[in-house]
């Protein structure tokens, strides 16, 4: 009995006796967010709730393609804002999206082609800005991606651009190498309510993110919204802006008339995000093209080169190929051709040429290059 006593005793004084085994200290998170990202996951920046400018219409915010799947948030938006902008997201850690796609430069690239980590990616950087306009869907220079989420992870498998190729493990090891980083479990969890990281949920994040690159803030944006009316037709957008310089509301009027009044620019550059007509086919830069290319939004196209191989260096080499150069083929739209099936050169005079060039310029958006919640959140 007295050997019972005892170890009845030891066991108590074992289990309330020592404050180190009943109330241990807590233990310090090691993670912290702010280790790794200038980033407070408290107090996010807003991606959903936009204040749009009037003359952003309920038609214009009804025909973008965000899927039911993959719907924008402050949360999916950040996460991809920090993935756009990783470095680890490339084989060797020297490359991300924002390596190709400068916030500065209206997320496209100065360089004629973007140097990958394997050699020279094969075509111009296209801008981002509008993404979420663009109502055709298909993705990239030559529309091969069917959406804007399977387009983000194409270059990150590319051996040439981020070099997660087949060869260097393929998704799999950025997968496995992502999941030693220790935020992006966090975020991940955060997001998706699991720290599972997927290509899918890569996808998503970073599709939600380009989709937030709206640009709003151009000349023409506030030019516009202050002659905007509802019962006028467009919007009023035929009237001339106070705001505006002669050469620019003459500029104005020959992009917005049709032919033979204006120059038609608008019939496949459609106002007021400027994306791409989801039916419009290629511009005839080479004869007999077969392929159909895609253009960005024309916000910010001030800022050069152009088109899918960079092979203009300025706005005005762009204007003369509309003016004199467009090549007839299979692909050429049909609001490049005239009677019979011939190529309709636009043939402006010198004064017209001036005059468009001072309009596309009033596109350029100086707000979203240097917006703090589309920029770098690594430290």
């Amino acid at each position: 009995m007295r050997l019972l006593y005892l170890i009845l005793a030891f066991a108590l004084f074992s289990c309330s006796g020592s404050d180190e085994g009943t109330n241990p200290e807590p233990q310090p998170n090691p993670f912290q967010l702010s280790d790794y990202l200038n980033l407070n996951w408290s107090n996010l920046p807003e991606y959903v709730t936009i204040s749009y400018p009037v003359h952003y219409s309920g038609p214009v915010l009804q025909n973008v393609n965000v899927p039911l799947s993959n719907p924008i948030t402050n949360k999916g938006a950040s996460l991809g804002r920090v993935l756009f902008y990783d470095t680890k997201l490339s084989v060797n850690n020297t490359l991300s999206c924002a390596s190709c796609h400068h916030q500065s430069s209206g997320f496209t690239d100065s360089a004629i082609f973007s140097t990958g980590v394997n050699g020279t990616t094969p075509a111009h950087s296209m801008r981002l800005l509008n993404s979420v306009f663009y109502t055709g869907n298909s993705m990239f220079w030559d529309k091969r991606a069917p959406s804007l989420e399977l387009q983000t992870t194409i270059p990150i498998k590319d051996h040439i651009e981020m070099g997660f190729s087949s060869t260097n493990g393929g998704m799999t090891a950025l997968i496995t190498k992502m999941n030693d980083i220790p935020y992006y479990p966090y975020l991940f969890n955060e997001v998706f309510g699991s720290p599972t990281i997927t290509e899918d949920r890569i996808q998503k994040a970073l599709a939600q993110f380009i989709r937030s690159i709206i640009s709003t803030n151009s000349k023409f944006d506030t030019a516009f919204a202050e002659v905007f009316s509802p019962q006028a037709p467009n919007g009023g957008i035929g009237a001339p802006f106070p705001q505006f310089t002669p050469n620019e509301n003459a500029g104005k009027n020959l992009f917005l008339l049709p032919k033979p009044q204006g120059l038609g620019c608008a019939g496949c550059h459609v106002p007021p995000t400027f994306a791409l007509a989801a039916n419009s086919l290629s511009n005839g830069l080479d004869a007999n093209e077969t392929r159909i290319f895609k253009s960005p939004s024309l916000k910010n196209i001030a800022v050069g080169p152009y088109m899918h191989d960079g092979r203009f260096a300025t706005l005005d080499e762009v204007i003369e190929h509309y003016n004199s150069g467009i090549m007839n083929g299979p692909a050429l739209d049909n609001r490049l051709k005239g009677p019979n099936n011939t190529v309709q050169q636009l043939n402006m005079t010198p004064l017209q040429k001036q005059q468009l060039r001072a309009f596309l310029e009033t596109l350029t958006d100086n707000v979203i290059t240097q917006d703090p919640k589309f920029s770098n959140p690594h430290l």
